[in-house]
């Protein structure tokens, strides 16, 4: 079943990051990389043609509490959301409690590693603090840097589902899980 989870008041620290909720003064930096062709794309949604549209994603992220910004050097680079997951499509999840997790950051902060060290922290939080039993990943075939994020953070193969894209076409996506006991057996060894 999918889990309540309300970041409000949430700040998480790595290395190199802070993944805070975002806030309205983050316009001009979410623009900036979601506003690139690619970057949405990558995870099914169009990429930002204007201002107006950064706004009103802007005001969902604020307002579901769902979703981190990703700052590295004080600048907003990417996202991490914990998104809700069709229930239906995972039987075999039914007793368990979890959430979908996804992320975006911009094209000149790929390859640094950066998406895994931020992942890895949300994850880190969702089972240490929030007691989810697992988490789901997808990734759309062709999107290897995705798969690789999730291979890095101990995403494990569960089911390959076709996802509508926001332009309206279906992709098939593959599904990834992490459940507790694996993420607990990898940080005790």
């Amino acid at each position: 079943m999918n889990a309540i989870v309300d970041i409000s008041g949430v700040t998480l620290k790595t290395k190199r990051l802070t993944l805070r909720p975002f806030k309205k003064t983050d316009a001009a930096d979410l623009f900036e990389y979601a506003s690139v062709p690619g970057v949405g794309e990558a995870a099914g949604w169009s990429h930002h043609e204007n201002l107006d549209e950064t706004h009103f994603v802007l005001d969902k992220f604020i307002e579901e509490k769902r979703v981190f910004a990703v700052e590295y050097n004080n600048k907003v680079i990417g996202s991490v959301g914990l998104e809700r997951f069709a229930e239906g499509s995972y039987p075999e999840l039914k007793n368990m409690k979890g959430t979908e997790i996804g992320y975006a950051f911009s094209k000149n902060f790929w390859g640094l590693g950066l998406a895994t060290e931020a992942v890895n922290e949300v994850i880190a939080l969702l089972f240490e603090k929030y007691g989810l039993d697992f988490v789901l990943a997808g990734y759309f075939k062709e999107n290897l840097r995705s798969a690789r994020v999730q291979q890095k953070t101990g995403f494990q193969y569960l089911k390959t589902l076709p996802r509508l894209t926001a332009w309206g076409e279906e992709k098939q996506t593959i599904m990834n899980v992490l459940f507790k006991r694996a993420y607990l057996d990898k940080k005790n060894s």
